[in-house]
C-alpha cells in the first residue's frame, strides 16, 4: 500500500485522492506552523545558521551539497559546523557531537557520512537550535542538513535542494503528494539549486569497504557486481554502476535501513563484489568484506553556481562578525 502512495507521488495525484482528509490535516498544520513562525520568529543563533533543505520527501542530492560547501567553506578560510536532527538516530543524551567512536545508530547516517568524510564538527539533536548552541566556538557559520520546516531554528538563508529529475512530484502535499509544505514556499527561499542542473552528484572513486583503498571508477567494468542500497531514491545509483561499466544486480533495502551481517548473506562468495553507497557504508563498516566496496560520489556545481555558494558563505560569516556576534 505505501509504495502503491508513494508511486502515485510521481504520477496523477488523482489515485490517491482517497487520502484527502489526512491532506487536509496536512495543510492546516503546515499553516499554523508556518504562521507562528512569522508572527513569533525565534531568536536569532549566535553564528549564522544557512539551512539546507528540501521541499519535498526523498533524496535529492543534499549530503553531497553539504560536502560540498563544506569543502567551500576551508577553501575560503571559514570554520563550518554541521547540525542535523539525526534522523534514525538513538542517543540517550543530546545533543550529541559526532565522534569517530559514533555509531550512526546513535546519530544517524548522514551525520556520520559528513564527519567521516570531512572531519567537520556535526552535532546533532532533534531540536536543532539546542544543536546550534553546542558548536565549536571558533565556528564562522551553521550548515544544518535539512530542518527547512524546523521553524524553531533561526536562520539566515534557506538554500532549498530539488531533484531534477523527480521535481515537485505531483504537486500536492503529503500524503497525496511528496511535498512536505507547498510549491510556493520555493518564492521565499533565498535559492534553489536543481540536482542534475546547477550540480551534479557525480562518482569519484571506488572505496574499499574494509581498507580503504581506492581504485579507478571503471575497476568493474564488463562485470557484475550487488548494487546494494537503503537509501531513498537509489535510482541515480543504479545509473551511476552502469555508466562506470558495471552490470549490477540490485539488492535494495528502506531507507535508513539498519544494516546487520546477515542482510548481504547473498554475497558470501567474493567471485561478486559488492557495492554500495557511502552512506550505507558508514553502517556496514565493524563488519564489512574484502570484497565490499562503496561508490564515492561528490557535488560538482556549474561555475556560476559556485561562485553564488562562495559569495553566500562569505556574506554569512561576514555578517557574523560585523555584528560581533562571533563566539570567543
Amino acid at each position: 500500500m505505501a509504495a502503491a502512495i508513494e508511486r502515485n507521488w510521481y504520477r496523477s495525484a488523482f489515485a490517491n485522492f482517497w487520502l484527502l482528509p489526512l491532506w487536509l490535516v496536512v495543510a492546516v498544520v503546515v499553516f499554523v506552523r508556518r504562521q507562528r513562525f512569522r508572527l513569533r520568529p525565534p531568536a536569532p543563533a549566535a553564528v549564522p545558521v544557512l539551512i539546507v533543505g528540501n521541499l519535498t520527501v526523498g533524496g535529492t542530492g543534499k549530503t553531497p551539497l553539504i560536502l560540498l560547501l563544506l569543502a567551500r567553506a576551508r577553501a575560503l578560510g571559514l570554520k563550518a559546523a554541521v547540525i542535523s536532527r539525526g534522523y534514525g538516530g538513538h542517543s540517550e543524551h543530546w545533543p550529541l557531537t559526532v565522534s569517530a567512536e559514533t555509531e550512526p545508530s546513535a546519530c544517524g547516517d548522514e551525520p556520520k557520512l559528513i564527519h567521516s568524510r570531512t572531519g567537520a564538527a556535526v552535532v546533532v539533536d532533534p531540536r536543532r537550535a539546542r544543536a546550534a548552541a553546542q558548536v565549536p566556538a571558533d565556528c564562522d557559520i551553521i550548515l544544518s542538513d535539512d530542518g527547512l520546516q524546523h521553524y524553531a531554528l533561526a536562520r539566515s538563508a534557506e538554500l532549498v535542494v530539488m531533484d531534477g529529475e523527480r521535481g515537485l512530484g505531483n504537486g500536492w502535499l503529503l500524503p497525496v503528494g511528496p511535498l512536505r509544505e507547498p510549491a510556493s514556499r520555493l518564492k521565499q527561499v533565498d535559492q534553489v539549486l536543481v540536482n542534475g542542473q546547477d550540480f551534479r552528484v557525480q562518482p569519484t572513486a571506488l572505496v574499499n569497504a574494509l581498507t580503504g583503498e581506492q581504485r579507478p571508477l571503471d575497476s568493474f567494468s564488463g562485470q557484475r557486481v550487488w548494487a546494494v542500497s537503503g537509501i531513498g531514491n537509489p535510482q541515480r545509483f543504479y545509473r551511476s554502476l552502469t555508466a562506470i561499466g558495471a552490470e549490477p544486480d540490485l539488492v535494495r533495502f528502506a531507507d535508513h535501513h539498519a544494516f546487520t551481517a546477515a542482510d548481504f548473506d547473498f554475497a558470501q562468495s567474493s567471485s561478486q563484489a559488492v557495492v554500495m553507497t557511502e552512506k550505507d557504508w558508514v553502517k556496514c563498516r565493524t563488519f564489512a568484506q574484502p570484497h565490499w566496496w562503496y561508490l564515492q560520489v561528490d557535488a560538482v556545481p556549474e561555475p556560476y553556481i559556485q561562485e553564488q555558494l562562495d559569495a553566500l558563505l562569505v556574506r554569512l560569516a561576514g555578517s557574523s562578525r560585523k555584528a560581533g556576534n562571533k563566539h570567543g
